[in-house]
């Protein structure tokens, strides 16, 4: 579904650059938080299962395809839009953080996004306010969900540093930052290093260690649960900064059963 552009609002006009909306309030905080991307198999089941199975703090919406040319698309990849606001209620009243994913991988079908200019990116801020707040119309995929404030993350790739996202990161805004364990060959060795660059760049930020749910999302970079652990999670809980973990996705975790059970 596409949208049109909105009149500008100055309200957040340049703040979003290159990440996420929060629009729920955050989940508990402290080491081991799971987050996990919702959105990408309609065979995952609903938002509203993933956040029943009280396996996840934060639910990342994945992903706004389009933006910064006037039009917007919410891809879920077959997931009907209707009732999406709704749901999000339901997560956000078990205390579940929901994010909306700004972007999504370039190579994909449906990527169709940048922000050529200061005024798209006024743009784009002015049509995630506005879809996402209390007072939307029924046009747009949330308007019941509850816009407590606005928390930016960014979602990076393990090799240290991400040149996509060194002007954004610099900002000082991002309260979390998800580093990718995959999708990256220059990151299939020494993970932990990469991600300990990370985790001591931005101190003051929160820092997840991204991984795949099962070896069909990308067999080189699958960590067996032992692996992951020994491997990382032992040294990264160490860390003061660090945040939990990122799963890609609900589909692959609802089959593999590699963090929830069900």
């Amino acid at each position: 579904m596409a949208f049109r552009r909105l009149p500008p609002c100055t309200l957040l006009a340049g703040a979003l650059l290159l990440s996420v909306l929060a629009v729920g309030s955050l989940a508990a905080t402290g080491p081991g938080d799971i987050a996990v991307l919702w959105g990408r198999n309609k065979d995952e089941g609903t938002l509203r299962e993933a956040c029943d199975t009280g396996t996840y703090n934060t639910v990342i919406l994945s992903f706004l395809t389009a933006f910064g040319h006037g039009t917007y698309t919410l891809d879920l990849s077959g997931h009907p839009l209707a009732g999406i606001g709704d749901d999000i209620k339901h997560c956000q009243s078990k205390g579940i953080l929901v994010l909306l994913s700004i972007g999504g991988p370039s190579a994909s079908a449906a990527a169709n996004y940048s922000l050529p200019s200061p005024q798209s990116a006024a743009d784009l801020a002015d049509y995630l306010w506005h879809a996402f707040s209390p007072a939307a119309t029924p046009a747009y995929p949330a308007p019941s969900a509850t816009r407590r404030g606005v928390t930016l993350t960014a979602t990076v790739r393990c090799a240290f540093p991400d040149p996509d996202l060194a002007a954004a990161l610099a900002t000082g805004l991002f309260s979390r930052i998800h580093v990718r364990l995959y999708g990256d060959l220059k990151c299939e060795w020494g993970q932990f290093d990469s991600w300990n660059k990370w985790a001591a760049a931005f101190p003051a930020s929160r820092v997840f260690v991204g991984v795949v749910a099962a070896p069909e999302a990308d067999q080189d970079a699958y960590l067996f649960q032992k692996d992951l652990y020994y491997g990382i999670l032992q040294f990264a809980e160490e860390v003061p900064n660090y945040g939990g973990l990122m799963i890609w996705d609900r589909y692959y975790d609802k089959m593999n059963h590699y963090i929830s059970s069900s």
